[in-house]
């Protein structure tokens, strides 16, 4: 599973070290290693049909025992349906071997799936639910049938009551004839109740057959899951092991997500320790078409997913240098001539790229910091964000009061912006209307993914209104009017194959890194929340 680059490699410097798997650029040496990988997929047909439909590979460059530099592969997940592939890493734990008790025991599973849902289709379930109906709704029919001839009666006995005086004898008589009518209505409900009652015991009987069912499936799954997490052993650079319960719940005291431990970075980390290499450096990139909610673009690298990678590679990490890229500038750029307006009420910025709107766990000096330092004493509050990333103009109040109005018109669409962006190439459309509702991608955190089903409405108006040459292509200069304000709400709308189908470049979570991720808030305009002047601020893009 080891492989000497077929490339030459000679004088090319090695990393110092390891690369953090969450937040990265790739080395050199990482980026020929998934070329090589890529020429060999490229190689196999069987494969490259396979593969084309998406799939997410990783390299990893070690040095091996005999101190030669070379590289591991792998993939996430099952390729091809298997987890033992030729050319690349194995799985840490082969969980499909026919004679195992995973697949044992996945078979039994499944033939309770299929029990119930032959149960569910049954013709003695689908009679049994029909004769409760129909018993039902006869019940329903006489029940009004008797109510109706009891109201009739009773409108005879008024009538009889108002036309003549009645004797005691009469009236008991008429007594009577009412007190029987109830009687016979109470009489009739209980029988046609216990009908029904009779009727709806075949259902329930079939029913608790399949509840019981469901819950043996649901316990015999979750001590599936447990059984296998306790098979995965991983290792890390000091020399110890731990299994994938005992990482999670040291973590989080949670259990592992389904598909822990399954994906290419621990895969071959796990292989280098086992084998005694040492790991340089890591890259993980997507191959072939997006997912229909995610964005993955065919050649672009990305970070190790969060919800399932992060704690098993915060484990196997362990002992190995690894580096640390700056998540945030220090606000250094940022001057008083970076405040574009300003009175008494609030102040309008122009935030530099890679500088927090407000303090965060990243670190670096945010906007909010920088102000109080530029302006000692004084109290500032930021009635909206930008991501870290994207430069512009930022609103911020000087009081609460008027941070909370500012907000309601952000909440209620009253503030109108405008954002400037490079894509990466030229959309097929010059103008129009993205509507791709948004929500969390949990696994792969702080992504968003367009989820037709539970996301959020999201929309953006776009407009085409220059193309310039960027390191050589031809790229477009679009102005985006989000309607909505979701999180990464224009990145995500310009890179999903439904919306632009370009991602903006330098969009390292959608995209591919460059110098900075070319977006820019250049225009906003809103309502005073205390003078009520209509204001319009307007900052060119630098780039």
């Amino acid at each position: 599973m080891f492989h000497l680059f077929a490339t030459d490699i000679t004088g090319i410097e090695l990393p110092s070290k390891f690369n953090d798997p969450f937040r990265y650029r790739p080395h050199r040496l990482a980026i020929i290693a998934a070329d090589e990988v890529r020429s060999y997929i490229a190689s196999d047909i069987h494969l490259q049909k396979e593969v084309s439909q998406g799939k997410m590979f990783g390299v990893l460059v070690v040095r091996d025992t005999a101190g030669r530099i070379g590289y591991l592969a792998a993939y996430s997940g099952l390729l091809a349906g298997s987890n033992m592939q030729p050319f690349f890493v194995p799985a840490v734990y082969d969980m499909l071997r026919p004679d195992g008790y995973f697949k044992l025991e996945e078979a039994a599973i499944s033939q309770i799936n299929r029990e119930v849902d032959a149960l569910l289709h049954s013709e003695a379930y689908r009679n049994a639910l029909d004769a409760a109906e129909a018993c039902r709704l006869q019940a329903e029919k006489e029940i009004s049938a008797m109510r109706k001839e009891v109201h009739e009666a009773k409108s005879r006995r008024d009538a009889i009551r108002l036309s003549t005086a009645l004797s005691a004898e009469e009236e008991a008589a008429l007594l009577r004839d009412s007190r029987h009518r109830k009687a016979e209505l109470r009489r009739l409900a209980k029988r046609l109740q216990a009908e029904i009652l009779e009727r709806e015991k075949a259902v329930d009987d079939i029913e608790k057959q399949i509840l019981s069912l469901k819950e043996e499936r649901k316990s015999r799954s979750a001590s599936l899951q447990r059984w296998l997490f306790g098979r995965f052993v991983m290792l890390n650079a000091q020399g110890e092991s731990s299994t994938l319960l005992q990482i999670f719940d040291e973590h989080s005291g949670c259990l592992p997500p389904a598909g822990a431990g399954e994906c290419a970075a621990p895969k071959m980390l796990q292989y280098a320790y086992a084998n005694g290499m040492q790991p340089l450096c890591m890259a993980e990139f997507w191959i072939g078409a997006s997912p229909m909610g995610e964005v993955r673009r065919d050649g672009c690298y990305y970070p190790s997913c969060k919800g399932k990678c992060g704690p098993i590679l915060g484990f196997m990490l362990r002992g190995l240098p690894v580096e640390s890229l700056p998540f945030a500038g220090d606000a250094g750029s940022m001057q008083p001539s970076s405040i574009v307006y300003e009175d008494d009420f609030l102040l309008i910025v122009n935030k530099p790229t890679g500088v927090l709107s407000v303090p965060g766990i990243v670190g670096g000096c945010s906007v909010q910091e920088w102000l109080s330092g530029y302006n000692p004493g004084a109290r500032f509050y930021v009635a909206h964000r930008l991501d870290m990333a994207t430069s512009g103009l930022l609103v911020v109040a000087k009081s609460m009061d008027v941070c909370k109005a500012l907000q309601a018109q952000f909440a209620g669409r009253k503030v109108s912006k405008m954002y400037v962006a490079l894509l990466d190439g030229l959309p097929a459309r010059s103008e129009g209307e993205i509507n791709l509702p948004l929500s969390p991608d949990y696994i792969n955190r702080p992504c968003q993914k367009v989820d037709f089903e539970q996301g959020k409405e999201a929309v953006t108006y776009y407009k085409v209104v220059a193309e310039k040459k960027y390191k050589g292509h031809m790229c477009a200069v679009v102005e985006l009017y989000p309607v909505t304000g979701r999180t990464h709400q224009l990145r995500v709308h310009c890179a999903h194959a439904l919306g632009l189908n370009r991602p903006i470049i330098g969009d390292e979570l959608y995209g591919a890194p460059a110098d900075r991720l070319m977006l820019h808030a250049a225009r906003i305009v809103f309502r005073h929340p205390v003078t009520g002047e209509e204001i319009i601020k307007e900052v060119a893009a630098d780039f």
